[in-house]
């Protein structure tokens, strides 16, 4: 189970890895967007800092996800880009393959989160 659970964790850590960076450096081709999506680029697009910060907050959360002794960090990190993108394929983009990679990449982080509740008790008392 143990090597299971490290190469699902790898496998994340690296598609945040590959998000993060591909915001930078912009070498993933973009699928066609709708009409409302390309609105809503164009709007991330005129917040200069806020693709660079998210693409800051996937690189380092995918690294730390990767790590055993860092992975309970790196899930505290990429949750709350990782509930945007749940939330914005549930809404703006309701394709099948959105969702159900969104969701599992939030099942995933979940189940870290929850495997490591204990680290998270000392946190908050």
């Amino acid at each position: 189970m143990k090597i299971i659970k490290l190469i699902i964790c790898i496998l994340f850590g690296v598609m945040f890895i590959n998000a993060g960076l591909d915001k930078f450096f912009h070498y993933n081709p973009a699928p066609p967007l709708t009409e409302a999506q390309m609105k809503l680029y164009a709007a991330f697009g005129e917040i200069g800092w806020l693709l660079p910060l998210v693409g800051t907050v996937e690189v380092i959360g995918g690294l730390l996800f990767i790590f055993p002794k860092t992975r309970a960090l790196g899930a505290i990190i990429i949750l709350p880009v990782l509930t945007g993108i749940l939330i914005h394929n549930v809404y703006r983009d309701p394709s099948t393959t959105g969702i159900c990679i969104s969701g599992i990449l939030f099942l995933i982080n979940i189940w870290i989160l929850i495997d490591n509740r204990e680290k998270y008790k000392k946190l908050v008392g």
